[in-house]
């Protein structure tokens, strides 16, 4: 009900300032749910380019005659540009506010996509994945710094599990809705459907987006951060990202990682003299938000790493097309989007590390039971273990989210959303590149075990090769040609055993991982939010 002079009553409890209090005035209680679908439409929009493109890259290679180092940018591009960008959003929401934020990003994003769409060239192309990946960057923690300011405590876990719907459902329908658009018109349509749901964004962000706090002299933009930060990120995610291919003794990937090694540490060493750092490393003296980090980055990790190494598995070991594989992830990825709002919900009633230490043992068991795989393994039996572990990740975010910025001074908030997402897309693009490097080593560890033990006096490998000789005979088969190609079958068949191996141990490495991982979620100790006014 409005007051006399036409306005809602303002909530209390809210650690937000006059002009998000002023939305309120105007809105009432319904607005904090109109800043939670502003806020998703936009991460839905930019996530959404995260995985919508990978299925359009053999045909956008084709168009431009790509090469697989330039292809590699359009993908590798976005995610650098995402990871180094995300530590920007607390320095332009101090120097401008949530909403000019929020509009240049969207806008930022539009540019890219109508780029995309339209380029010309491979460098357009890639370019444009590059402003993608900067709008992406931005949007991640100004959602999440909304979000805490528009809920009390007591309910901003199930405000965070309601988000993250949007979040886990983008990159879930991604590779779906980009190879529909793909096979029934373009490459090009991938680029053109960001076009209506970046438009849609801009009133949006005018109506529910709050204005600028206050009108005092804006900060001084950190640009030696952001320079020292671009270097670290592009060096370290190029040389992760071409190791296996060049070697990672050779001279390009060692200058690259010494190049990362110097940067991050020069960064480091300027954010903490710098008089208006783009990190604040204040927040990591907080040892429960430092513990929070730590977990954040094992998550991505682990979200980015199994959501890689299942499809590769079913596509380069079981044989199945793209398509199938993609198929197996959505609905491990619509069971997370259902469950993220209840478990939300739960966060704000339990304590954190409960939730935590479910979804970490959750994940765990997911990944074990993936150490069983196997060419014969079902397609539907796959689709359950996978979506085990997603279940245990929809228990951890939201928990994970919002209590880690809880724990946060409220100046220093917009710092901790920032470095939280920045260090869960880090961990994300650390795990896909090691655990593609270990699954190598341990393809290589087996095949030559295996190999070894294929020798004339082996009477297995002697009835192996006569079967298949005889296999091809009767299929009309030159004698000549009948031992080589029974030979090459067999090193497609010690290959395939060696890959299924690897695959498994690599699966057994992440459930260890995990499993230790839920030894610093001790330190989580939060207290339980109070019950402040709405």
């Amino acid at each position: 009900m409005k007051s006399a002079e036409g306005r809602h009553p303002v909530p209390t409890g809210l650690m937000a300032g006059p002009r998000i209090l002023a939305l309120f005035a105007e809105y009432g209680p319904s607005y904090r749910w109109y800043a939670v679908f502003t806020v998703m439409l936009a991460s839905f929009t930019t996530l959404l380019t995260g995985t919508i493109i990978n299925v359009a890259i053999p045909d956008i290679m084709g168009t431009f005659g790509m090469s697989s180092d330039q292809a590699q940018w359009v993908s590798t591009g976005y995610l650098a540009a995402t990871t180094g960008f995300m530590l920007l959003t607390a320095w332009a929401v101090e120097a401008y506010g949530m909403r000019f934020t929020y509009l240049a990003a969207m806008g930022i994003f539009l540019v890219g996509s109508l780029m995309g769409g339209f380029a010309p060239t491979a460098e357009v192309m890639i370019v444009s994945r590059i402003v993608q990946g900067i709008a992406g960057g931005l949007m991640g923690p100004l959602s999440m710094l909304l979000i805490t300011q528009v809920f009390p405590l007591d309910k901003r876990g199930m405000a965070m599990g309601i988000f993250s719907v949007g979040v886990v459902l983008a990159p879930a329908m991604g590779p779906t809705i980009g190879g529909l658009l793909v096979d029934t018109f373009s490459w090009h349509y991938v680029f053109h459907i960001q076009v209506p749901l970046s438009l849609l964004s801009f009133p949006l962000g005018i109506l529910f987006m709050p204005a600028r706090e206050g009108s005092g002299p804006r900060t001084p933009f950190d640009w030696n951060g952001l320079v020292l930060l671009a270097i670290f990120v592009f060096a370290l995610l190029t040389a992760l990202a071409n190791g296996q291919r060049y070697g990672w003794n050779s001279d390009y990937i060692l200058t690259l990682l010494a190049v990362s090694l110097v940067s991050g540490v020069a960064f480091i060493a300027w954010e903490h003299h710098s008089p208006h750092p783009m990190l604040n490393l204040e927040i990591f003296r907080e040892p429960r938000f430092a513990a929070a980090a730590g977990i954040s980055f094992i998550l991505g990790a682990g979200l980015f790493g199994s959501t890689y190494l299942v499809p590769l598995f079913l596509q380069t070991v079981a044989g199945v097309t793209p398509t199938t594989s993609g198929l197996l992830l959505m609905p491990a990825g619509l069971a997370m989007a259902a469950l993220n709002p209840v478990s939300g919900f739960l966060s704000d009633k339990i304590d954190a590390r409960l939730m935590i230490w479910f979804g970490l043992f959750t994940f765990s068991v997911s990944s074990l039971l993936l150490a069983n795989i196997d060419i014969n393994t079902s397609f539907f039996t796959l689709i359950w273990w996978v979506l085990i572990g997603r279940v245990g990740l929809a228990a951890i975010f939201p928990s994970l989210n919002s209590g880690a910025l809880r724990v946060l001074p409220f100046r220093l908030m917009s710092q901790g959303s920032g470095a939280t997402n920045f260090i869960r897309q880090l961990g994300g693009a650390f795990g896909v590149n090691l655990l593609t490097v270990a699954l190598q080593d341990r393809i290589s560890f087996y095949y030559d075990a295996f190999a070894t033990t294929q020798t004339s006096g082996n009477v297995v490998t002697l009835e192996l090769l006569n079967k298949v000789r005889a296999l091809l005979a009767a299929n009309g088969l030159p004698e000549a040609q009948q031992l080589p190609a029974a030979i090459g079958y067999l090193g497609q068949m010690i290959g395939s055993q060696a890959a299924t191996f690897a695959y498994r141990d690599t699966f057994l490495g992440i459930t260890l991982i995990f499993l230790l991982t839920m030894l610093p979620t001790a330190l989580l100790k939060l207290d339980m939010p109070g019950r402040v006014a709405r």
